[in-house]
């Protein structure tokens, strides 16, 4: 148990670290308020659509990619359940109406991109990212269709979809690098040596621009802001137990999913709050202040909850 343990901390402190430098350097004034802004886009539209690629024509096999899309069910079965509770959860609570929305999209919804996959990469390796990006499929749909119409309900203006937008969010350039990658393993194409080693090179910048980047978010919230009011404490009973417990309990019971898949959803169902919450509550109208102080406050206590649940996840998920 002490080894596990040790193990699953570890690889969380090489995270941690990547993090602290990140806040140390924006706390000295090392980055401009533009900082933030460009470091996201080069993670997710050249390191990640490039580690995608590199990673899935390295790692994986046609038969392999074949018994992922099925196993999609179960991230959609679990934040099916997880927005009806947080109904519950939010009258148990008697939260505010003006953050009912707001509340409910943030308790399902996981940081499943600039957290989530640089954690399982770190704890798991490279093998984890195709079932990553399932469980990101399920995830980044669900928020930019159900949660941000959830959102906008608490904001001044009438709520809708919008298709257009949502389409455009869920087909990200993650996404379709993951897509790029398992179209060049089904046709059996090989990229040219020069192409996939520029795509290792770029795609290694993943993790830590995604560190540097939370530790830069977390120094410009401000730590003071954390608060543990019933508000607070309903999200991070959803993301923190009610998530990766309900997981647990749809994907234990299944033979077909490997190990390692059972064990990367139910890290992904405990991540953070999704750091597009402020944004799109900013741009709606709504309570952006609370999104960016949950977003903060799960990032941090994350930190704590991730070592405890590797602990768990190894121990009973084999």
């Amino acid at each position: 148990m002490l080894t596990i343990f040790w193990e699953s901390l570890s690889g969380v402190l090489v995270i941690l670290i990547m993090v602290v430098c990140g806040f140390v350097m924006n706390e000295c004034h090392w980055f401009s308020p533009q900082s933030p802004q460009i470091i996201s886009k080069v993670v997710t539209q050249v390191a990640l659509p490039t580690y995608m690629i590199a990673t899935i024509t390295k790692q994986f096999t046609t038969d392999q990619l074949k018994t992922l899309l099925p196993d999609l069910r179960y991230p959609v079965i679990s934040m099916l359940i997880l927005f009806a509770l947080s109904f519950a959860v939010a009258r148990a609570l008697a939260i505010q109406k003006s953050h009912l929305g707001l509340f409910s999209s943030m308790f399902f919804n996981s940081n499943t991109v600039f957290i989530g996959l640089p954690i399982n990469m770190a704890l798991f390796g490279a093998p984890s990212v195709p079932y990553v990006l399932v469980y990101y499929m399920a995830n980044t749909t669900f928020f930019w269709t159900l949660g941000v119409w959830l959102i906008q309900r608490d904001g001044v203006h009438e709520a809708k979809i919008n298709v257009k937008q949502a389409v455009q969010k869920i087909f990200s350039p993650p996404l379709l690098g993951f897509i790029g990658g398992v179209l060049l393993v089904v046709f059996k194409i090989h990229l040219p040596k020069f192409i996939s080693q520029t795509c290792t090179y770029l795609g290694s910048l993943t993790i830590p621009l995604s560190m540097l980047f939370i530790g830069i978010a977390v120094s410009n919230a401000g730590l003071s802001r954390i608060r543990f009011d019933h508000d607070a404490w309903g999200i991070l009973l959803g993301r923190f137990l009610f998530a990766p417990c309900l997981m647990a309990l749809l994907v234990l019971p299944s033979h077909s999913m490997s190990p390692l898949m059972k064990q990367v959803f139910i890290l992904q169902a405990a991540m953070p709050v999704m750091t597009n919450a402020p944004v799109v509550s900013r741009l709606y109208h709504a309570d952006s202040s609370y999104a960016a102080i949950m977003v903060t406050e799960t990032t941090v206590l994350s930190i704590i909850v991730i070592p405890i649940l590797m602990v768990l996840i190894k121990t009973f998920v084999y």
